[in-house]
């Protein structure tokens, strides 16, 4: 649910836990702006669509699901997309886009899916998982609520720019948090991250049960260019996000 909309410049700042990633104080207007900016709209949404492939029948748990674009867009491409949210604001928007049969729960990626072993085909997981400290035992959950040969699609703040943007810079090797500002609707939203070296993803994805089948650093949208001729420079020619396709293995 997040996006890397104009990289911070600043130094990282102080956090008050009760203040940041407050989604219900601010969905209407964040989700007005994922739905059409460049880096959501334009990049990572339609490189998580490309990765998920034909998605014809499958069974999809979008985690983190936000407003539910990327719920839609798998959707109208055939799949069965069951969404879930710890914001009850986002995913009231998620129920006005997708309908009031859609299924939808709130539900906090750091406590158990509600969910049955085996009952997915995918997991997607759209720019959340830099939202927490312990990837350990939500991915394990994901893991089990995958099919044997099922596939987790995630997408995530690239490492390599969370040690570069920041001042002064930390520990590479460190997983540490920091906030940054952002303005969505002109209202000021305080968000926070937690950075991680890559090869502590790729251990955590092991760790979970998890092969790595593609890393992947994509390029933004072509229709991109001419609507947003200095930002799809900008977003061509430097790390932006970094994306995963991961399959839990076959049971002997």
């Amino acid at each position: 649910m997040d996006r890397v909309t104009d990289v911070p410049q600043t130094p990282a700042q102080p956090t008050d836990p009760a203040r940041a990633n407050d989604y219900d104080g601010f969905a209407e207007a964040y989700a007005a702006d994922n739905e059409n900016n460049i880096q959501n709209a334009y990049y990572e949404r339609p490189a998580m669509v490309a990765l998920a492939g034909d998605v014809t029948g499958r069974r999809i748990l979008d985690a983190g699901c936000g407003a539910g674009p990327l719920s839609a867009a798998l959707r109208d491409r055939g799949a069965d997309v069951t969404g879930i949210d710890a914001s009850a604001g986002m995913l009231a928007l998620a129920r006005r886009r997708l309908g009031d049969d859609a299924d939808l729960r709130v539900v906090d990626l750091s406590d158990p899916l509600p969910f049955d072993d085996g009952a997915f085909d995918d997991v997607v997981a759209s720019l959340v998982l830099h939202y927490l400290e312990d990837w350990g035992p939500t991915l394990a959950e994901m893991r089990r609520v995958l099919r044997p040969g099922g596939r987790l699609i995630a997408s995530v703040q690239h490492p390599f720019v969370d040690y570069a943007i920041q001042d002064p810079r930390p520990d590479y090797f460190a997983t540490t948090s920091y906030s940054d500002e952002f303005t969505f609707g002109g209202q000021p939203v305080q968000l926070r991250f937690w950075r991680r070296p890559l090869h502590a993803m790729t251990d955590a994805f092991s760790a979970a049960g998890f092969r790595l089948r593609t890393i992947s650093e994509p390029q933004p949208d072509p229709a991109a260019r001419e609507l947003f001729p200095d930002e799809f420079h900008a977003l061509s020619t430097r790390i932006g996000f970094l994306f995963f396709v991961l399959e839990a293995p076959l049971r002997p």
